[in-house]
């Protein structure tokens, strides 16, 4: 095998692991009341039954949809996404600047391929999503660069942390590239307002970086604090052709079996590069012939994207007073799938060795899955993931399983 092959061997993350390690013996509450509760991955479970006509209802289809387009997307689906986005998130978006992929995963791949060298930088605050140390440098090599937020502050993202993380790779002989922010966070769940934005694209020119913001929660904001796409910034702040901005619809549409991801881009170059390397996972025809016709239903998408508001926002509520009941508290979310737990008051020590101990505990013997803050890169043991858009008495018991579990008779 090659090197480059060799380097994927290194084994699966935790949280993938345990994914497909209770798969086959999940919860239910008529069937198997013992089987494990997952709250370790972010799916969305709130939509089927707003999703369920518009799949399986009669549409349109020729014989053109049968045959080759683009292998960067159908020139009619990207014009129904552009249309989509632009008017949702109040930003102009031209279709010939969207590249369509297998899944965000693969547009932050494809971002990473085209902006890095192996073992270029990428600084990315964290907590962050632990499956970007796959997306940016399983196959393109590039190497994440943290920028540690701290609890103190709640987490805050502060330029200063991009600044120091920047100086400090730099000192170390690392060529740093880019700044990847995930607006909604994940897992802080939190939305970064405007000048948050226009502060990190603010690093990035001083830097002479680009700024990629993974957009993929970004229709699942239920708090405050307004949505605000980065593709919105202004040339002022930072040039358009440094912002590249990736979506799709796992999240806000909850069809992440669907793999389908949009890169938005205005680099000529990088978008000429991502066209070619989209030939190697695109999406298929009949996927966006469906996702099209689901789009162009402005009234359909406005109900779907309202009523998952609302849920998202009922599900945080329902789950954030349960687990007060049991004395625990999460950080303040005004979005995504996922609350952001802080245990740190049942760690036997303040360390990483005990947090892992505290998660295993809770999987082996209450059979539970949350996902530990470690695989987060978080900078402080005791944190923990839980995600609650899902059935609501699965949740509800594996809430109960956790605070019997820390509150034991």
């Amino acid at each position: 095998m090659s090197p480059r092959a060799e380097r994927l061997l290194g084994g699966v993350s935790p949280l993938v692991a345990a994914h497909y390690r209770i798969a086959g013996d999940l919860f239910d509450p008529d069937r198997n009341r013992g089987g494990y509760v997952n709250l370790g991955t972010s799916e969305n479970h709130l939509l089927w039954d707003l999703l369920e006509p518009a799949l399986t209802g009669k549409r349109p289809l020729t014989p053109d949809d049968t045959h080759y387009h683009p292998m960067f997307g159908m020139a009619g689906f990207r014009a129904s996404t552009a249309a989509f986005l632009s008017r949702a998130y109040d930003v102009a978006v031209d279709a010939d600047d969207l590249v369509v992929v297998g899944g965000a995963t693969a547009a932050l791949d494809t971002l990473a391929y085209a902006l890095c060298s192996p073992g270029e930088g990428v600084v990315v605050p964290t907590p962050y999503y632990t499956g970007l140390d796959d997306d940016l440098g399983g196959r393109a090599g590039a190497r994440v660069v943290p920028a540690p937020l701290s609890s103190a502050d709640g987490f805050a993202l502060r330029p200063e942390v991009l600044d120091e993380a920047i100086r400090t790779a730099t000192a170390g002989g690392v060529t740093v590239r880019a700044i990847l922010l995930i607006s909604p966070a994940n897992p802080l769940a939190r939305t970064y307002d405007a000048e948050t934005i226009a502060a990190a694209a603010q690093v990035a020119r001083r830097h002479d970086l680009h700024l990629v913001v993974d957009e993929i929660y970004a229709g699942s904001v239920f708090g405050g604090t307004p949505f605000f796409t980065a593709a919105r910034l202004p040339a002022s702040v930072l040039d358009p052709t440094r912002v590249h901005v990736v979506w799709g619809f796992a999240k806000d549409f909850g069809m992440s079996g669907f793999k389908v991801g949009v890169l938005h881009t205005r680099h000529e170059g990088v978008r000429a590069a991502a066209g070619h390397l989209a030939a190697f996972g695109p999406v298929s025809t009949d996927t966006q012939v469906l996702l099209r016709t689901m789009l162009d239903d402005a009234a359909w998408v406005d109900r779907l994207r309202t009523e998952n508001r609302r849920r998202l926002a009922a599900a945080h509520h329902d789950v954030t007073s349960h687990l007060a009941s049991y004395g625990v508290t999460t950080a303040p979310a005004d979005a995504g799938l996922y609350v952001w737990v802080d245990l740190r008051p049942w760690l036997s020590r303040p360390t990483f060795d005990a947090e892992r101990a505290l998660w295993l505990r809770l999987l082996d013997d209450a059979r539970v899955s949350i996902s530990p803050g470690d695989v987060f890169h978080c900078a402080e043991p005791g944190w923990f993931r839980l995600c609650y858009a899902s059935d609501h008495e699965a949740v509800r018991e594996g809430v109960d399983r956790i605070g019997r579990a820390l509150h034991p008779a």
